[in-house]
């Protein structure tokens, strides 16, 4: 089992900046890919970062390539997104996922989200 918990989230204008962050516990946190998703209101969940176990290995949607900046620390048991550029629709409940192994593919974990919301 791993338990996720999300934090950062927030209300910024357009054009600001935030840093995500997830915190992991329940298993070793540098064998697994980990991600983040977003919802927004009236939308199904979409992919927004993913890195594998050592962070070596990153992917983007490509809607957020670019200004967002997904990493990891695997001595904190930490993965950030550093979003940049905001735009009013970056506004979603954003989720830290965990995969099912060291590299980028299923996720088995998530945590409960955390809202951003960007002002225009």
């Amino acid at each position: 089992q791993v338990q996720l918990v999300e934090s950062g989230g927030g209300l910024v204008q357009a054009g600001g900046s935030l840093r995500l962050s997830c915190v992991a516990s329940g298993r070793t946190f540098s064998s697994y890919a980990m991600g983040w998703f977003r919802q927004a209101p009236g939308k199904e969940r979409e992919f927004a970062a993913a890195l594998n176990w050592s962070g070596g290995i990153t992917y983007y949607a490509d809607s957020v390539k670019g200004r967002f900046t997904i990493s990891r620390d695997n001595a904190k048991n930490t993965v950030y997104l550093q979003m940049n550029r905001l735009k009013p629709e970056d506004t979603a409940v954003y989720y830290c996922a965990a995969g099912s192994s060291s590299s980028v593919g299923r996720w088995n974990y998530w945590g409960q989200g955390t809202q951003v919301t960007v002002s225009s």
